[in-house]
């Protein structure tokens, strides 16, 4: 189906848009109730019956895509020749109702280094709704068995299996991704460091680790030619301050805590429901 393949897409690419579809249909119309359309700022997918009924609905959608609306909003049309037209006339003679359905960008977080603090917070991460990508040099932390355990997430996982410059992984991230920096190889950390800092699309950039490895990787990413403001875009140490333990499991529970405080100040208050009337 046109319509859900252009769901995944924005989705995967963290790009906002709204689902259209035909609710109710009183007398003639173009489409039956069931049809349904995705709207982008820059694109539309599918129909719900052309004319002025479809421009209205593209109309609002991106009003509402600018405005970060997430409310479903319901839009009914008369198809009459006496009615008030926009977008030219469709005399089909019936009333279609439309329901608008805001489709958020949500978040997206990259975990490289699934070992075993990677894997704890790869099962939190997994139940909630985000783009989670998994990224690790070695193949064996990424096969099938021990990748089960997030065989009912909610989340869409992406695992990237990448034995040779995993930081080239980072350029291919959708915009706006938390990177988490948690590998099994200090010179690994650095490399990823060095590539997340020179991507600007990235949302935040977290590095697990104590004093002494972050004293070092900052002067080694300066003596490689980032500025103090780009290396200061990454945070160390990731995790809320006051759940304090070694053990994997703690560790990725602090550290998703960290996460979730950033995915809360990312939303806006959804507004209230409205129904126009066209």
């Amino acid at each position: 189906m046109e319509w859900l393949k252009a769901i995944q897409t924005l989705r995967a690419g963290r790009r906002a848009g709204v689902l259209v579809t035909v609710t109710e249909v009183r007398g003639h119309a173009p489409r039956a109730a069931g049809a349904k359309m995705v709207v982008a700022l820059d694109n539309v997918w599918s129909t719900v019956g052309g004319g002025n009924l479809e421009a209205l609905a593209i109309e609002r959608s991106r009003e509402m895509i600018a405005a970060e609306i997430t409310a479903p909003e319901v839009l009914t049309a008369a198809l009459s020749d006496k009615a008030p037209y926009q977008h030219g006339v469709q005399c089909c003679g019936g009333e279609v109702t439309l329901l608008l359905e805001p489709l958020p960008v949500v978040p997206s977080v990259a975990i490289f280094g699934v070992g075993h603090v990677g894997l704890e917070l790869a099962r939190i991460l997994a139940r909630h709704d985000i783009e989670l990508h998994l990224v690790d040099s070695r193949s064996e932390q990424l096969t099938a068995g021990r990748l089960a355990v997030l065989d009912d997430a909610i989340a869409q996982v992406h695992v990237h299996n990448v034995p040779v410059l995993p930081e080239l992984v980072v350029g291919e991230l959708p915009p706006g991704t938390h990177a988490v920096i948690m590998t099994h190889d200090h010179a690994e950390d650095a490399a990823l460091c060095d590539a997340a800092i020179r991507n600007e699309h990235l949302a935040t950039i977290g590095l697990i680790g104590s004093r002494a490895k972050w004293a070092r990787f900052q002067r080694k990413l300066a003596e490689d030619g980032n500025s103090a403001e780009s290396i200061a875009r990454i945070t160390t140490p990731i995790g809320v301050p006051s759940v304090t333990g070694k053990e994997p499991a703690v560790i990725a529970v602090s550290v998703a805590a960290w996460l979730l405080e950033l995915f809360t100040a990312e939303r806006r208050p959804a507004p209230a429901h409205r129904e126009a009337k066209a």
